[in-house]
């Protein structure tokens, strides 16, 4: 990979953010692996998303690069940070990242709704 891709990939993400976002692979909530499962190996829509993936100084839970597309699985304590995570969409979307946020019922209660609706923005991006 070339350092320009690799930049380009990570949008500066230091090596400590890159060494947490591998540490935090191995300790996926219930809700993220149930999507990782939906989402790994190209099973949707061709794209090849990353898990717990290093953009600047933040950590996405999933991430298609080639679409430029974040997905987030929301637990409890997004409840308690709604201003934190605006901001932090708004610094994604700075990238030229859409973000796509979903919260653990609908991952755990209505999955086929949630994969619909990550397909169909893929296609359109």
């Amino acid at each position: 990979m070339s350092e320009y891709h690799f930049e380009n990939l990570f949008y500066g993400a230091s090596p400590k953010i890159r060494a947490y976002a591998k540490e935090l692979r191995k300790t996926m909530t219930k809700c993220e692996r149930i999507l990782w499962n939906e989402l790994r190996n190209r099973k949707l829509s061709d794209c090849k998303f990353r898990r717990q993936h290093p953009i600047d100084i933040f950590i996405a839970d999933f991430y298609c690069h080639k679409k430029r597309l974040v997905i987030e699985v929301d637990g409890e304590i997004h409840k308690r940070q709604k201003e934190y995570d605006i901001g932090r969409d708004a610094e994604m979307n700075d990238y030229g990242i859409t973000v796509l946020r979903f919260k653990n019922e609908e991952v755990e209660r209505e999955l086929n709704k949630v994969l619909e609706k990550i397909r169909e923005v893929c296609e359109s991006l």
